[in-house]
């Protein structure tokens, strides 16, 4: 047979698979697991949202619709940024596409060349490593430590420009981390991009969900020059629990970029369902209410959960500023025999936890990081209770 891609031969499975695999099997087979993997909202799609997509269907929107998206969900689009952070985008600046990962995708189509580097902060989610290498990019990881509650600075980015540096991936609020980068802290980041003439890919899918008083600045905020580098990535997967509805999209300052952008989405993917583009107007146009109701929701889930780990001896974490996931530190527990097994890698940890504690998390070597797990909180207060009861008689029977 002949070879098949090199690029795509070299994409890493995920790392979480064989832990999800295990859960899901065990699950089906009646085990009373509980499961903290998942990244969606545990809240169904808004009524009036849900109403506007079966509208949609009974009004005959069963047809294709332009590659980038309808022109009023476009301009629903531009509305909300100019509401939310002033933003001023014509609709042809805007993709609309098959959620956040797949605009992140067409983006990184759109923007490399074979062998431009793209800066990508760790912690970071598993997807960018991947995407930016099935693209013909090379991946330039900058660890952020728990020192600088996981955020890179200003110093750490400008030493890690090189002449083939294309872009630097800005997740904000973060996946892992749940941490958000201040005002002050974006701008030296965009002021840097800007001297060196870098694009800033700017996913900012959880910037709804943000807690304790915690500001959220879109980074194409902070000046024209850097709204022009900038390409904001969103959706309203997160924010208004419609994860299945796949509806994301990409703000691009440059209507060049946008142009090649749409190219590419009509050969790759083409329009997404009109049903769901108009069901993900009414959830930017539509009442914000619910929006509110589940960020309040996931903080008090949070403000129960962060000091809970902290107070079992073995396992700490810091306390996120948005998103809804947390990271245990386990690096005390590395060395240990927990449950039978020794605990070299937090993947070790993830699979003994599930196999005898009963509970599902993930492991965060692939997102950049050791000694770390990811658990969400965007699953019901009983869960998280009883999570981390499992985790305390774990750790206490080991």
């Amino acid at each position: 047979m002949k070879e098949l891609s090199r690029i795509y031969s070299s994409v890493a499975p995920s790392a979480t698979l064989s832990v999800d695999a295990k859960f899901k099997q065990m699950k089906a087979d009646g085990i009373p697991v509980v499961g903290f993997g998942a990244g969606e909202p545990d809240f169904d799609t808004p009524d009036h949202i849900k109403q506007a997509g079966i509208r949609a269907i009974e009004n005959g929107m069963t047809k294709y619709t332009p590659a980038a998206g309808t022109v009023p969900v476009r301009k629903a689009v531009a509305r909300r940024l100019k509401e939310d952070f002033g933003l001023d985008y014509d609709y042809t600046s805007i993709i609309v596409s098959s959620g956040a990962k797949a605009c992140l995708f067409a983006v990184f189509s759109a923007l490399l060349n074979p062998g431009d580097e793209v800066i990508l902060p760790a912690p970071y989610w598993v997807s960018y490593y991947e995407q930016i290498k099935m693209t013909g990019g090379t991946p330039v990881e900058v660890f952020a430590p728990a020192s600088q509650h996981f955020k890179i600075t200003a110093q750490q980015l400008e030493a890690a420009i090189t002449d083939r540096t294309k872009a630097l991936v800005l997740n904000n609020p973060c996946n892992p981390t749940g941490m958000v980068y201040t005002k002050e802290e974006l701008k030296a980041l965009a002021d840097i991009c800007v001297r060196h003439d870098l694009y800033i890919i700017a996913d900012e899918i959880y910037y709804c969900l943000v807690y304790g008083g915690a500001d959220f600045v879109s980074v194409a905020s902070l000046g024209e020059e850097i709204k022009n580098h900038t390409i904001v990535i969103n959706g309203v997967s997160k924010a208004y629990a419609m994860t299945g509805w796949r509806c994301g999209y990409a703000a691009c300052g440059d209507r060049q970029l946008a142009k090649v952008i749409s190219n590419s989405i009509s050969h790759m993917i083409g329009g997404i369902g009109a049903m769901n583009q108009a069901a993900m107007e009414e959830a930017l146009l539509g009442p914000q209410d619910s929006v509110e109701e589940m960020r309040r929701v996931f903080e008090e889930r949070r403000d129960y959960m962060v000091p809970r780990v902290n107070s079992i001896e073995g396992v700490s974490c810091l306390k996120p500023d948005g998103a809804f996931y947390l990271m245990m530190n386990i690096e005390k527990l590395i060395g240990r025999t927990l449950g039978g097994t020794e605990i070299r890698t937090a993947g070790d940890f993830a699979m003994a936890f599930l196999e005898k504690g009963l509970v599902a998390v993930v492991p965060c070597d692939a997102f950049g990081i050791s000694g770390y797990v990811r658990w969400t909180y965007a699953t019901s207060m009983d869960n998280i209770k009883e999570g981390l009861d499992r985790l305390e008689r774990f750790l206490g029977e080991s």
